[in-house]
């Protein structure tokens, strides 16, 4: 795993080798065991590694190509390299290196822009054509690996990570108002867009090319849907040879390798195939919580027994105040899924025992496992069973009469009915939102609502919504997060945690081919009745124990109402109410007083918002530092996505 930089000089004299230098210092977390560059008159490239495959300096990037016309830096794992290395070599190919890198320079020479077609993996390619003067720049079809590119005057600066463009100021800070709306709804800033104006994140199984006249995106993959005829029992025989080879694939590494336990389905069935494939016990690690109702340690313990794994656990409590800080430092932009405190712990407690560490994600955007899905089932059947014009006049009494009741059920009942008077994409959107609609016209000063013209963060989930074209609703739920949810949150959470403790983490359901097979089974094979990932825990009941596959679905949150009640009390208080902060020229102060004086009384929990609030502004502190209340008066309410 490692980190890329670098910018175009069709124009003007973007940087040198200092600005490249600069630019790498900024993302040595990704990659400490090596760095490079290359500069011409027309392109800077940089590479910092992190030594996963070849672990010689043949290895070091940037790599020439055998016919000295192309140059490559890459951000990523290519799995099946080994068989594409062996088809290229068929063509003529002689390759100087046993390494990944050096066959997506014989693909590209070889195919072109379609070598992407060939690759399986995660990655983010930056590709220089000597000849054609044009920069070729690829990110995968899932979004595993990150890649922000934005306007530097008429030339194009990209990176791995958005700091490496700030520290070698290559980008200006202007924060885009309508995305810290989107960041409050989703709590992250969904894709293309960033925090800030002009800089933009290559969208998963995108690839863009650059040259003097300028940039062109153009998409090169797709999730399709179409159902194919299969029976239960033929599909499941299918989906466990997927998954072993997928696991398989992800099992090739010169440095120690682990894997991620927390004692659900989907990362105990990747640790049991893991094991059945493997001489030697399986080195495990889990993070659990002092507060026993969000603690899974003792579910992860029965399948490390079960496989006789080298297994490691901690616990994260009191110790978040005095990393939460440095945690928030690796985001580039405001970033609020609760989940990011264990996922840092877990990667640094990977690192001490691994390199490269095997994990379970996308099995619940791909097979429909979290328990939204089954609301939004429910949801589906009352507005197949309730008339149009009924719901419509019933949910707005429902939703006044409720708004400001405490009683979690009866705020439930509440979202539910505000969801029943949308169509299905909206009503989605509103399940997968953070924040109401109600809750941020009280939250937003009177300013920032005029500065937004209306925005409404809605805008994405809908657009992918309506590009799945599938007339069955919880088929178009999975698209849209499969192209919003996993790539914005997931998979941004999992690689900056696991970079900032220079881990590689590779997840065998996200395998765009076990992803296309899974997309195409039938509805009912992966919510069923009730049952969510039904088909995918019919894969593992050989080898999972039903007390895993039939337990309730705990997630991998922490107990935040808990924390901003006791250990983070102290710090959010201090934060929130700054008279410097970045908060008071967006939201009203009196009204984050009146939420933290609801939840510290117990009377409501409101840690959806005062969270992301205390995230902002730590975030905020970072990456602007000095007095917030000047420098965040800059906004752009530009409504582009």
């Amino acid at each position: 795993m490692c980190g890329i930089a670098g910018f175009t000089r069709f124009h003007d004299r973007v940087g040198d080798e200092n600005t490249l230098a600069t630019m790498g210092e900024a993302i040595r977390h990704r990659g400490p065991d090596a760095d490079g560059s290359y500069l011409d008159e027309r392109v800077g490239l940089h590479h910092r590694r992190l030594a996963i495959i070849d672990l010689s300096e043949a290895g070091n990037q940037p790599m020439h190509s055998a016919c000295g016309r192309y140059v490559v830096i890459f951000n990523g794992e290519i799995y099946n390299f080994l068989e594409l290395r062996q088809n290229l070599t068929a063509t003529g190919y002689n390759f100087q290196t046993k390494t990944d890198t050096e066959v997506i320079l014989a693909a590209y020479a070889t195919y072109g822009e379609d070598c992407l077609e060939h690759l399986n993996g995660m990655f983010a390619i930056a590709l220089w054509d000597k000849a054609e003067s044009s920069l070729f720049l690829a990110r995968d079809r899932v979004g595993k690996k990150p890649l922000y590119y934005g306007s530097r005057g008429r030339d194009v600066v990209f990176a791995s990570e958005l700091k490496a463009l700030m520290a070698a100021d290559l980008i200006e800070k202007k924060i885009r108002l309508d995305a810290v709306y989107d960041f409050f709804a989703y709590q992250y800033v969904p894709d293309p867009k960033t925090i800030f104006e002009d800089v933009f994140k290559l969208e998963p199984g995108h690839y863009a090319k650059i040259d003097s006249k300028g940039i062109e995106v153009r998409q090169y993959w797709d999730i399709s849907f179409d159902a194919q005829d299969i029976d239960e029992t033929t599909a499941v025989a299918k989906l466990r040879e997927q998954i072993t080879r997928s696991t398989k694939l992800r099992m090739t590494s010169d440095v120690p390798l682990g894997a991620f336990l927390s004692g659900g389905v989907d990362s105990g069935g990747i640790v049991a195939t893991m094991a059945k494939l493997s001489d030697k016990p399986i080195t495990t690690c889990t993070i659990g919580f002092h507060e026993e109702e969000f603690d899974e340690t003792s579910f992860a313990q029965i399948v490390a027994d079960q496989y006789n794994c080298d297994h490691h656990e901690f616990k994260v409590g009191e110790n978040v105040v005095n990393s939460l800080r440095e945690i928030v430092s690796y985001f580039d932009e405001p970033f609020a899924d609760p989940s990011l405190v264990p996922t840092y712990y877990v990667c640094k407690l990977a690192r001490q025992k691994v390199t490269v560490a095997l994990a379970g994600d996308g099995g619940d955007e791909v097979f429909a496992g979290y328990e939204k899905y089954h609301t939004y089932a429910i949801e589906n059947l009352w507005r197949s069973l309730v008339p149009a014009f009924i719901r419509n006049k019933l949910a707005p009494l429902v939703t006044r009469a409720l708004e400001h009741v405490t009683f979690r059920p009866l705020r439930r009942l509440a979202t539910l009915a505000r969801a029943l008077s949308a169509d299905p994409a909206l009503g989605f959107y509103m399940t997968n939102s953070q924040i109401t609609d109600r809750q941020w016209q009280d939250l937003a000063t009177t300013e920032t609502k005029a500065q937004l013209q209306g925005y409404h963060p809605s805008h994405r989930s809908l657009e992918m919504f309506a590009k799945c074209q599938s007339d069955d609703p919880m088929t178009c739920a999975l698209y849209t997060d499969m192209k919003t949810y996993l790539p914005g949150d997931i998979l941004v959470k999992v690689d900056r945690m696991s970079m900032a403790n220079s881990l590689e983490v590779r997840a065998p359901l996200l395998d765009f081919e076990l992803i296309e097979f899974a997309a195409r089974l039938k509805t009912q094979l992966k919510y069923r009745s009730g049952t969510k990932k039904y088909i995918l825990k019919k894969a593992f009941e050989p080898v999972i124990p039903a007390s895993i596959r039939n337990r309730k679905k705990m997630g991998f949150s922490p107990p935040v109402d808990v924390w901003l009640r006791n250990e983070l009390k102290n710090l959010a208080s201090n934060e929130l109410f700054r008279a410097d902060g970045a908060l008071q020229n967006i939201f009203s102060l009196s009204h984050i007083q009146k939420m933290w004086d609801m939840h510290q009384s117990g009377r409501n929990d409101m840690s959806n918002i005062l969270w992301p609030l205390l995230i902002f502004q730590l975030w905020s502190d970072e990456y602007f530092g000095g007095n917030q209340a000047e420098k965040t008066t800059r906004f752009s309410a530009e409504q582009s996505t």
